[in-house]
């Protein structure tokens, strides 16, 4: 079902693409709004986290206090499993937000089929935005011919969250005495995960909202291998590549043979104490706030490759079929000013250089300690790849999810399984 949600927001957005070039013939520009007063903007988001919509709205206030043509900025919470889906009807139905979050594998579909108005020009316009500070890795999945269309407002890294309670009672080494002895790296985390498994019932290590559907949260784990689902160009699979293969190798015997990930199925919450080790966003550690459990955060372990860094992206965009394209994109300016980058940075981790301070985060970040921040969050911006994306993506994430459904099963040709996969998804590359 979520595949058929996902796969119906590519063809509402090429709808919603169509329907904006049939009516202007171009796309439009942050030029020459219809209203020049008593403007009101809405922007969707999805969280309803209340202490974010405070701040949103916070910094809304002070933009409107100098912009008296501004009568209201709305932010819109819309359910994160539907998210794109719910947004990309809204501009099929011609009820488009003037600002929205886009997800990062959303990100070439809305870049290239002309549903986000240019945002370099005016960003390097305003005084005080130092557009010059934005880290180019972060921005190079929001760009198109050096012109930048969403501004990546969080760059959240991946890293490891560690139940030391777990590995002691289960008579297995700290996090610190893994990285002390070299034995940080996947291998060592399998087979201390499965002895965890053995002793205490628990699960080893788990990748957070993978769950055998969300095959791109895989990333996390493959990366270590130099892996990547398609070639750099995006015309070619690579799925059945030899480091995609020993990458998937490694997961298959994990969950069928050492059991130290959770097969499909089974679930583990590791917030709740059900697992040693989970792979996720430093923004989960506010699960651990009242917890009473002897926790660790470390970067993701070295892989046969070395070490690596993988990060998740949100961007924000304004909607060219928006009716407020210029008012919109001076209040995105103002957003994502650096001082209110600051301020979001307790949230979201900021593509900004000079916010990438261990000072910055600490301020924001209370739970982590200076060398997680160092190691974790300011390393895994500085050179983490993001998650993959392509242009097509959610036919594409659909063809790959249910290829690799005959992966998990205990007697899987894993190459064979591969091999079909690519099967399947070169014409899509190549179209």
């Amino acid at each position: 079902m979520k595949s058929a949600k996902t796969l119906s927001a590519a063809v509402l957005l090429t709808a919603a693409t169509l329907a904006l070039t049939s009516c202007s013939g171009q796309a439009a520009t942050p030029e020459g709004d219809a209203k020049t007063e008593n403007i009101d903007l809405r922007m969707t988001v999805w969280s309803s986290n209340e202490a974010h919509l405070e701040l949103f709205n916070s910094i809304a206030d002070d933009y409107m206090a100098d912009h008296p043509e501004i009568s209201s900025i709305t932010f819109d919470p819309l359910p994160f499993e539907d998210y794109t889906t719910t947004l990309t009807t809204q501009i099929a139905g011609g009820q488009a937000p003037d600002i929205a979050w886009v997800l990062e594998n959303s990100a070439p579909d809305f870049v290239s089929s002309g549903a986000l108005a240019p945002l370099t020009e005016t960003l390097q316009a305003t005084e005080g935005f130092e557009y010059d500070d934005l880290v180019p890795s972060a921005t190079e999945l929001w760009q198109e011919d050096d012109t930048l269309y969403g501004y990546p407002f969080s760059t959240s890294p991946f890293g490891v969250f560690v139940n030391e309670d777990l590995l002691a009672q289960a008579g297995q080494p700290s996090s610190a005495a893994l990285v002390d002895d070299g034995r940080w790296n996947w291998e060592d985390v399998s087979d201390v995960g499965a002895a965890v498994n053995a002793s205490t019932g628990k699960a080893g290590f788990i990748v957070r909202d993978f769950d055998y559907q969300l095959w791109d949260s895989l990333s996390t784990v493959w990366n270590g291998w130099d892996a990547r689902p398609w070639s750099e160009d995006g015309k070619t699979c690579e799925f059945n590549s030899p480091e995609m293969v020993d990458a998937f190798t490694f997961l298959h015997e994990a969950a069928f043979e050492k059991n130290s990930m959770p097969g499909p199925g089974t679930t583990a919450d590791f917030f709740a104490g059900d697992a040693a080790f989970t792979v996720t966003q430093i923004s989960r550690a506010s699960l651990l706030k009242d917890s009473t459990m002897n926790w660790d955060l470390l970067p993701l372990p070295e892989g046969p490759a070395g070490e690596y860094a993988v990060v998740g992206q949100g961007g924000i965009g304004v909607l060219t079929q928006g009716k407020n394209v210029a008012a919109s994109t001076d209040f995105l300016a103002f957003f994502a000013n650096p001082e209110n980058s600051a301020a979001l940075s307790a949230y979201f981790p900021p593509p900004r250089q000079s916010l990438l301070t261990t000072d910055t985060f600490a301020a924001a970040n209370p739970m982590l300690t200076p060398e997680q921040i160092e190691t974790v969050v300011i390393d895994g911006i500085a050179t983490g790849t993001v998650r993959p994306s392509h242009e097509g993506q959610a036919e594409i994430a659909q063809q790959v999810r249910s290829g690799l459904d005959a992966l998990w099963v205990p007697e899987a040709d894993i190459a064979g399984v591969l091999d079909s996969v690519c099967g399947s998804l070169d014409p899509l590359l190549a179209g």
